[in-house]
């Protein structure tokens, strides 16, 4: 069983940063894309980043590039996400996730596991 626990999400005024963790255990696919997904009120799921096993690459929204950097410990089977320079626009639930190399990364419909997701709020 798949099992994606996020923490570290919170509150942040602009231009403060938050770590994101997700820790993952039972994913048995040989290869996968594991990255973060956001959505914001009234806004639809959009990828934020991710990490393909299979290449090592990693891949960033054009709205993050910059400001968030993904990175990963093994040995602990944790992704993390950095965010820096948080602006209000970065303000979503933010999820974990694993997809099968299957459509984009960051094609939403295609992902196979979720997290809980954890709160980002950023304001002004």
């Amino acid at each position: 069983q798949v099992q994606l626990v996020e923490s570290g999400g919170g509150s942040v005024q602009a231009g403060g940063s938050l770590r994101l963790s997700c820790v993952a255990s039972g994913v048995t696919y040989s290869y996968y894309y594991m990255g973060w997904f956001r959505q914001a009120p009234g806004k639809e799921r959009e990828g934020v980043a991710a990490i393909y096993t299979g290449s090592g690459i990693t891949y960033y929204a054009d709205s993050v590039k910059g400001r968030f950097t993904m990175s990963q410990d093994n040995a602990k089977n944790t992704l993390y996400l950095q965010m820096n320079s948080l602006k209000p626009e970065d303000t979503a639930i933010y999820y974990c996730a694993v997809k099968r190399p299957v459509g984009m990364w960051f094609d939403s419909s295609k992902v196979n596991y979720w997290g809980q997701g954890t709160q980002v709020t950023v304001s002004t």
